[in-house]
């Protein structure tokens, strides 16, 4: 069963719009929004052929959508229960290799890092500060901090 490529596209196209509308409602921000809606586009698209009635094409899509805004949320609550350190603990990082490891990453990671950790910024008033859209702050963050957890497990 299932849709080819081009079907997939011109149905896709037809409801952007919508499912875009949809991920803002989740989301609460355009980046995130979209974000959101490209990972659910390119999801749909690989699994096009499990698609069993073509009748359902838009209500399967934005079933696809709601879910991935739903991972992103429960990521992002994860993150930001792990972003909260305490502080006394920043004291304790003085002491600790991090520095030295946060100096080993490119530029634009460690300063995601600096502006979040050290500097005690959102990530909104992070992207603006790097004048970046807020889900490559969020993005880099992720990888900031999984290669930070690699090279300190070291």
């Amino acid at each position: 069963m299932g849709i080819s490529k081009s079907e997939y596209v011109t149905q896709m196209e037809k409801c952007k719009e919508s499912l875009y509308r949809i991920a803002y409602s989740y989301m609460n921000n355009q980046a995130l929004a979209m974000d959101a809606l490209d990972e659910a586009i390119y999801k749909g698209y690989l699994n096009r052929k499990k698609l069993e009635k073509f009748e359902f094409f838009k209500t399967w899509l934005t079933r696809i959508v709601i879910n991935e805004c739903l991972q992103m949320l429960r990521k992002r609550k994860h993150e930001i229960l792990i972003d909260q350190i305490p502080e006394e603990a920043t004291k304790e990082y003085d002491r600790l290799p991090i520095k030295e490891a946060i100096r080993e990453l490119s530029e634009d990671l460690s300063n995601i890092i600096y502006l979040r950790f050290y500097g005690g910024y959102t990530l909104a008033e992070t992207a603006v500060i790097l004048e970046i859209p807020l889900g490559t702050v969020a993005t880099r963050e992720r990888k900031a901090l999984a290669l930070l957890r690699l090279e300190l497990e070291e």
